[in-house]
Formats: C-alpha cells, sequence, structure tokens
C-alpha cells in the first residue's frame, strides 16, 4: 500500500507512455510479464523516477495510434512517448506511405506536446519481399531523421533474427513469447534511459 508522500510522489513522476499494438499488450502473455511492465520494474530497480503508461492494444495500426495520441497527451502529459507501431499496417498490405505519414504525424504532435519521442522499429519476414523489406526498414530510419527521434531500428533484434526464429515466439510464430520480453525490453533501455529526465 503506497502512503500518501509516495502516492504524491509517483503522481509526479515523469511518465513514459507507450502506443503500441500486441508486442507491448501483453498479448499472448501473463498479465505483469511483458516488456511494458519489466521496463518499469527496472526503472524502479535503477531507482529512476518514472512512471510507465502502457496504451498499447493489440491489432493497432498507425492510423489509429494517430487517432488516439492527442487525448493521451492532454491525459498523461508524458515527458516521453514510446511510438511501437507500423507492424500491422504491413501486414495488412496498407501503403508506406501511409504509414510514414503516421508516424512522422503522431512523432510531432508529443513533441509539440512537450515530450521526447522514441521509435522502435520493426521489419518483415523475408517472404514479403526485399524490396519492400528494405522499404519498410528505411522508413522507421526516415521518420526518426525526420522528426529528430530516437530510434531502435528493430524492436525484436535477438529475438525475430534468431538461426531459429520460432524459438521465442508464441505457437502463433507472430508474437513473442515470456522468454523474449527481457531481450526486447534489452532493445530498448539503452535508447529510452538518455530521454527521461533526470530528478
Amino acid at each position: 500500500m503506497l502512503s500518501q508522500a509516495q502516492g504524491t510522489a509517483s503522481a509526479q513522476a515523469p511518465v513514459v507512455l507507450v502506443v503500441g499494438d500486441s508486442l507491448s499488450a501483453e498479448y499472448g502473455l501473463q498479465r505483469g510479464k511483458g516488456w511494458v511492465a519489466l521496463l518499469q520494474e527496472r526503472l524502479q530497480a535503477e531507482k529512476v523516477q518514472a512512471r510507465v503508461v502502457n496504451a498499447s492494444i493489440s491489432g493497432d495500426t498507425t492510423s489509429g495510434g494517430r487517432s488516439r495520441l492527442p487525448a493521451l497527451l492532454r491525459q498523461h502529459s508524458p515527458a516521453v512517448v514510446v511510438i511501437e507501431l507500423g507492424g500491422n499496417d504491413a501486414l495488412r498490405g496498407l501503403p508506406l506511405d501511409m504509414t510514414r505519414d503516421n508516424l512522422a504525424t503522431m512523432a510531432r504532435a508529443a513533441r509539440d506536446a512537450g515530450a521526447r519521442v522514441l521509435v522502435l522499429g520493426m521489419e518483415m519476414p523475408p517472404n514479403y519481399g526485399a524490396r519492400y523489406a528494405a522499404e519498410f526498414r528505411q522508413l522507421y530510419r526516415s521518420v526518426a531523421e525526420t522528426e529528430k527521434t530516437a530510434l531502435v531500428p528493430f524492436f525484436l533484434a535477438g529475438v525475430a533474427d534468431l538461426p531459429d526464429p520460432t524459438r521465442l515466439f508464441q505457437a502463433d510464430r507472430i508474437h513473442p513469447n515470456e522468454s523474449a520480453q527481457p531481450v526486447m525490453l534489452g532493445n530498448v533501455w539503452p535508447a529510452l534511459r538518455p530521454l527521461i529526465p533526470r530528478r
């Protein structure tokens, strides 16, 4: 049970807002085992004053994130916004230009609200074709460069690119399993930690 002082301190701590899809929404995982929950634990373990708000929704696209973000910014006034979206756009065959524009718009909106921004890049499997995969990978770099955000080039590095790519995935071969979550956090942490205000 939080004391009143602890509760006040928690409420005043800088907010890290995660806007993502099933990769961040603990799809198929026991609650509290996803990388976002592990992030909050790591912040506490390292005595970093910050509070994580997970606004991720399974199945969400960049269009969904773009429409949800303004209200989230008003509600939480985050110091940092982590954008983890785009994979579902590709799975649905949505135009890359639309995905790029949505991500850029989200980054600008977050920055205009006073937040620092971290974009988590994704990659598509080889069966999507080399050209498409390269263009999809590049759109994240393009957004990061244009909007001057921090970037994790490939959020699932060390998970989806292993010799046995099924080892760290659930039975659907789409969603990482519980063992993959610390690896995912490890990809995010070095880029995220410098963005969190020091108190």
